[in-house]
């Protein structure tokens, strides 16, 4: 089973970049989109072989989330049903037979930290809303966390210290995420790999000089473990400020 999650930054604008090429290359189980920036009817993408889900943000040309799944799910629900952390399209549960699978885009808390406060109401909604499903069967997480975890996590940690995406606070959470009973499939199995990032600037050739930041995930139930086959981040895919990241299980 093999479960890839892009946050595409715009997926019209990805489709200009050879999106399809690799969406069909790649033949997922599961694709799961972050970032998507579009509404209802503004693009025909209806890839052969897949159910598709959408979850647009009710902010024109912002946020939002897509999954296609060649399997077809038990149910399918978006969002946390907390109404404050459901106008932007930010999450899609899909129930499948032994396991369920969330693509998640984190909100950012903003370069002057305006979000902190949100994204930690955030974090405790989406780490209690997993633990709830979890009480059902085993839970997968993807998508673009917003946080470089550790310092292994990115390229330069002394000068990014306290920026958003690698506060304390931010770095905190994922802690208490982790230590809930999950764990982050590509640390997992690459427990010391260094320089392996899943975002960059557009800024300062940082993808040329690979100065990045990993913060696209698959976050596992502890149960699951031992199916993790391999943890991918396609660094050689382009088409967004974001690479492909992706998951095989057993």
């Amino acid at each position: 089973m093999k479960y890839i999650s892009w946050n595409v930054n715009g997926l019209r604008a990805c489709m200009q970049k050879g999106f399809e090429d690799f969406f069909n290359k790649e033949d997922a189980d599961a694709f799961c989109l972050q970032e998507i920036k579009l509404q209802e009817g503004q693009i025909e993408f209806a890839p052969k072989g897949y159910h598709a889900f959408w979850n647009y943000a009710e902010k024109k040309g912002y946020s939002g989330t897509a999954v296609f799944s060649k399997k077809e799910p038990v149910s399918v629900t978006y969002g946390l049903k907390i109404e404050e952390h459901d106008n932007e399209g930010r999450v899609i549960n899909v129930e499948y037979d032994d396991h369920y699978l969330i693509t998640c885009y984190t909100p950012n808390s903003k370069q002057d930290l305006s979000r902190l406060d949100y994204r930690m109401t955030w974090e405790d909604a989406i780490r209690a809303h997993m633990k709830e499903l979890e009480k059902n069967k085993p839970v997968i997480l993807c998508g673009d966390l917003n946080v470089a975890h550790e310092e292994i996590d990115l390229k330069n940690p002394s000068s990014n210290h306290h920026n958003a995406g690698f506060t304390d606070e931010e770095r905190q959470k994922m802690d208490l995420l982790l230590g809930s009973g999950f764990v982050d499939s590509f640390r997992y199995l690459y427990p010391d790999t260094k320089d392996v990032y899943s975002w960059w600037s557009y800024r300062f050739n940082a993808r040329k000089n690979n100065a990045g930041w990993r913060i696209d995930y698959f976050i596992l139930s502890d149960i699951l473990k031992d199916r993790i086959k391999d943890a991918k981040i396609h660094t050689d895919i382009y088409g967004s400020d974001h690479c492909p990241v992706e998951l095989a299980l057993s």
